[in-house]
């Protein structure tokens, strides 16, 4: 059955891979990103390219996760053509790094509005469509920095330890309107999230204050990240996630896991399957064990 998915953050690696294998599959996908006639516009026109060559329902549409009215217009856009999606993508994101106190308050909020609110805005435009018609599947792409914390990424982490809370709750508001909600743990890939880590502007120069051991630590793993990347074994291909988001939506509703890791994990999905228990005997001893279980319904 064709299948109707929206992506965000098609501009890169994981959303452009899985747009393209998801159209070549069949489904009617919108690959979607900010700046189409901008800043992203070399990507967009490749997109249509293929789309028109391949003969894809591939449908490139501008959505700038941190904007409500740019999200709002794009699911009316999808909405009007297509009714509610099977299944939405919340795979735009980045990532800040570098010494937490050096980020101003501003740069915190920049990095929670694109990794946290401009989830929740993509998903207040559509859940409405996809209870109403009692299906659906939301993937929030979280990522191992939301189940640990190393120095140095205090600022990203807390954006993924954000991302994570907010899903287990939506997931457990939704079981009983048939739309699922997981999420998607990747560990450290070759993508274009890494080289375009921005840094704290560090307007009053904080960082120098530090001792000289922090800042050479930071330079010396941002290099150990940069030699993973550049080793043929070591297992960074962006499919590894693209093919578990796409397995994900071909699962059977309701037998879906609620997190899922891609590949190099430093220790999370141990920490993973001995959490999930207490989690469990958290929302029994309140008495939530209602919103424990999907509850599949009926297409409307």
């Amino acid at each position: 059955m064709k299948r109707t998915v929206l992506i965000t953050g098609c501009s890169t690696r994981f959303g452009r891979q899985m747009a393209e294998e998801l159209a070549r599959k069949g489904d009617r996908v919108y690959a979607t990103m900010r700046g189409v006639s901008g800043s992203n516009a070399k990507v967009a026109s490749e997109l249509q390219a293929l789309a028109a060559d391949q003969k894809l329902d591939l449908r490139v549409l501008d959505l700038d996760v941190t904007s409500t009215r740019s999200v709002d217009a794009a699911a009316a856009n999808v909405l009007s053509e297509s009714d509610a999606p099977d299944a939405i993508v919340n795979n735009a994101g980045q990532m800040y790094v570098g010494l937490t106190e050096a980020f101003s308050a501003d740069e915190l909020a920049v990095q929670l509005d694109i990794n946290v609110v401009g989830v929740h805005r993509v998903n207040r435009a559509f859940l409405p469509a996809m209870r109403k018609r009692g299906q659906g599947l939301v993937i929030n792409v979280s990522s191992i920095a939301g189940r640990m914390s190393l120095p140095f990424s205090g600022v990203y982490h807390a954006s993924k330890w954000a991302l994570e809370g907010y899903s287990m709750a939506l997931r457990g508001e939704l079981a009983s309107s048939g739309v699922d909600v997981v999420v998607v743990e990747p560990g450290p890939f070759t993508t274009e999230l890494f080289p375009r880590s921005p840094k704290p502007a560090d307007a009053d120069g904080r960082g120098k204050t530090y001792p000289a051991m922090a800042n050479e630590t930071f330079e010396a793993m941002g290099a150990s990240f940069d030699q993973l990347f550049k080793d043929p074994a070591a297992p960074t291909d962006p499919k590894l996630v693209v093919d578990r988001m796409i397995e994900l939506i071909a699962m059977k509703p309701g037998t879906r896991p609620f997190r899922s890791v891609a590949d190099l994990d430093f220790g999370v999905r141990d920490r993973n399957a001995a959490i999930e228990p207490l989690d469990a005997g958290l929302l029994e001893g309140m008495q939530l064990q209602a919103f424990t279980k999907f509850v599949p319904q009926a297409r409307a």
